[in-house]
């Protein structure tokens, strides 16, 4: 799979996915849902506002993914807890970077995978726009993008996605916002499912071929 050069996979650099208040404290752990890890807990690193996307979310989200997720090469650009990218390798990708800035939830992620033994799964300490901008052409096939709540980075990264050309033919992106905020949707990307639960709202997007 093209994962990109070895030269970006070590780069250092430094993004937490952190949401609003009430959200749900730090620390504890994160159960995957479905796959060959089904049951097993991850835990989550102790850093103030980081909270994975809940049960309910991800069983939606790997629903609308269930005809596509077997061999796809998966980024999951704010991975915060990682469940969204550990669930993706469970389920049967064969290639995951999880990209945070945050050192303690990059040290939490690589106990993660070293404890499910998950060699396809590799972790990425830096700034996620920067190193999304420096990636190889038609190498991502399902991109996660759960940013901190209360940023633009949302918008960003979907910019960045859409101007350069590391997605592949037909890619799909999972975008997850709160349900009161203004569409982080740029023009080009179309929005092939979407739900709203509790305080969040759910995407799954594609680009029109030609795009």
């Amino acid at each position: 799979m093209g994962s990109g050069p070895k030269k970006h996979r070590q780069r250092r650099h430094i993004n937490v996915r952190q949401h609003t208040a009430g959200s749900g404290g730090a620390g504890g752990n994160v159960r995957i849902i479905g796959g060959q890890w089904r049951g097993r807990k991850l835990p989550v690193a102790d850093v103030p506002g980081l909270r994975p996307s809940g049960d309910r979310v991800r069983e939606t989200l790997f629903n609308w993914l269930q005809h596509h997720i077997s061999g796809a090469r998966c980024l999951d650009l704010f991975a915060g807890t990682g469940v969204l990218g550990f669930e993706a390798a469970s389920r049967g990708a064969t290639d995951v970077i999880l990209v945070d800035r945050s050192r303690q939830a990059v040290d939490v992620l690589r106990q993660s995978a070293q404890m499910l033994e998950a060699s396809q799964v590799s972790v990425v300490e830096g700034d996620a726009l920067t190193w999304l901008d420096h990636q190889q052409p038609d190498q991502f096939d399902i991109v996660f993008i759960d940013p901190p709540f209360d940023t633009d980075l949302a918008t960003r990264a979907l910019k960045i996605l859409l101007e350069s050309d590391c997605l592949s033919p037909g890619a799909q992106v999972y975008l997850e916002t709160p349900r009161l905020s203004p569409s982080a949707l740029t023009a080009g990307w179309l929005t092939e499912r979407e739900s709203v639960m509790g305080d969040v709202r759910i995407q799954l997007l594609n680009r029109p071929i030609n795009a």
